[in-house]
């Protein structure tokens, strides 16, 4: 018997939910290898700030891409696992030679702009077809994501 024969979701309303949990994953995979990159080529006057903040940011980006997999496979569908089906359809881009911190920063906001963007989308869908799992992720994803702009933006004034 299928999880969601237990769970009382019906299938064909939550194939829209697990199609845009595939998107996320997919953005969240490639933000995660660009925050590896910034993580390990940052230079200048902010290195042991942002190095040590970019590993606990990719280390929170990889504990989230198991949830969306997992919730995924919760809701019947089977998640993207090759890094070629991601980039097919990831909206974040993949970014090479960002060494500074005002370069590597608005990465990083822009990218975080996006995902809520995206999260917010998805909590819409899943909460029309109750599936209040779903939206409570996506809910705790905002509510970190929103301070990390905050916090992220208020490091980078001018």
């Amino acid at each position: 018997m299928k999880t969601l024969s237990y769970t009382k979701l019906n299938e064909k309303e939550v194939n829209n939910v697990i199609a845009s949990l595939q998107q996320l994953l997919a953005d969240f995979q490639v933000y995660y290898t660009n925050l590896r990159g910034f993580h390990w080529n940052i230079k200048g006057h902010a290195f042991f700030i942002l190095h040590s903040k970019f590993e606990e940011i990719y280390n929170d980006a990889a504990e989230k891409i198991d949830e969306i997999a997992e919730r995924i496979l919760m809701l019947g569908g089977t998640p993207y696992n090759k890094f070629s089906d991601y980039l097919k359809i990831a909206k974040v881009k993949e970014v090479d030679g960002v060494y500074t911190a005002d370069a590597s920063l608005h990465v990083v906001l822009e990218t975080l702009s996006h995902l809520i963007s995206e999260e917010r989308k998805i909590l819409s869908l899943a909460s029309n077809v109750k599936d209040e799992v779903t939206v409570a992720l996506m809910s705790d994803y905002l509510k970190e994501q929103e301070k990390m702009v905050w916090m992220l933006t208020a490091y980078t004034y001018k």
